[in-house]
């Protein structure tokens, strides 16, 4: 019985702190929009905001990697191609598409747009892997799709960023690659090791493309404004490295290991909820009713495709 009753202890000791690291994983990942507007408003271009915000993160995990890679450098060899697919498409790409986007348009807005990835991961694997759909996944599929509808808000009469719904819907697919590589088995390379690798590739790959011209690159030592606030250039700089990279990345892998990885992504839904505060505590945006609603719908969505897909998660407490 006492045995019992420890395991029950761990158990919900697990299940407490994993619940802490993804809420606090959420709410770092919900603030890069905000501060990455506020720095774009400033005179700062969508690309550079990426660079700075990826490289810083990568220096500060590189020490953890490190540790964790104990000297087995041939681990990064021989996943090299996995570690430049994750740098390049979960991270380049999501991460520049998505700070284009909320460019254009709000920051929730082109974040719900985003967080559409998993119906587009359903679609690539019945697809690619024939992998047919559950009733909660197609359920799920079609609540997304209405709430997208309805987040897009066209029938509202004011002007709509067609620029800015093509960079989120580019988020999304970068969104959804991230979950495809992020699953791939690989040799098993370790959370932060692949999260420090793909922030190199990522943030050196959008740094060659604009040397050569591909991604505008403009930055600038102006105050940065923000609702009843300005800063210095580099808090908000310094606040995107270190806590919506390092930190964002650091919890929320230490989440997915504490809770298993389905739970871990229903607890990063929080992420939406964070960055729509954080845009109307920084920026003023607020959304519709009737995008609020969508966004509602879209993560009901979500949830109904988690639940729709295999229970295979052996992590899971």
């Amino acid at each position: 019985m006492a045995t019992l009753t420890h395991d029950t202890v761990v158990v919900s000791n697990r299940l407490r702190s994993g619940l802490l690291c993804a809420a606090l994983s959420a709410a770092a990942f919900g603030l890069s929009g905000p501060l990455a507007r506020g720095l774009m408003d400033a005179g700062w271009s969508p690309a550079s905001v990426v660079i700075v915000r990826v490289l810083l993160g990568a220096v500060v995990l590189a020490p953890v990697a490190a540790v964790q890679l104990r000297g087995d450098w041939n681990l990064l060899r021989r996943n090299a191609s996995l570690l430049a697919g994750y740098g390049l498409l979960a991270v380049a790409s999501a991460q520049l598409a998505y700070f284009n986007a909320v460019a254009h348009m709000a920051v929730g807005v082109a974040l719900l747009i985003e967080y559409t990835a998993p119906i587009a991961v359903v679609v690539w694997l019945w697809l690619r892997h024939s992998q047919k759909p559950g009733r909660a996944t197609i359920l799920g599929a079609i609540l997304g799709v209405a709430g997208l509808i309805l987040v897009l808000n066209l029938r509202s009469g004011a002007q709509t960023s067609w620029i800015g719904i093509a960079w989120a819907m580019g988020a999304m697919i970068g969104a959804a690659a991230y979950f495809i590589l992020s699953a791939h088995a690989g040799d098993a390379v370790p959370g932060t090791v692949l999260a420090t690798g793909g922030l190199l590739v990522g943030g050196f790959g959008i740094l060659a493309a604009g040397l050569v011209g591909i991604v505008p690159l403009h930055a600038t030592t102006a105050p940065v404004a923000f609702q009843g606030l300005t800063v210095d250039w580099w808090v908000p700089i310094l606040a995107l490295g270190v806590v919506t990279a390092a930190i964002a990345y650091v919890t929320g892998i230490a989440a997915t290991r504490m809770l298993g990885s389905r739970l871990a992504s229903f607890a990063a839904l929080g992420e939406v909820l964070a960055a729509i505060v954080f845009s109307w505590m920084l920026l003023g945006q607020t959304p519709a009713p009737i995008q609020l609603l969508g966004g509602a719908l879209i993560l009901i969505g979500v949830v109904f495709v988690r639940l729709g897909e295999p229970a295979d998660d052996q992590n899971a407490p």
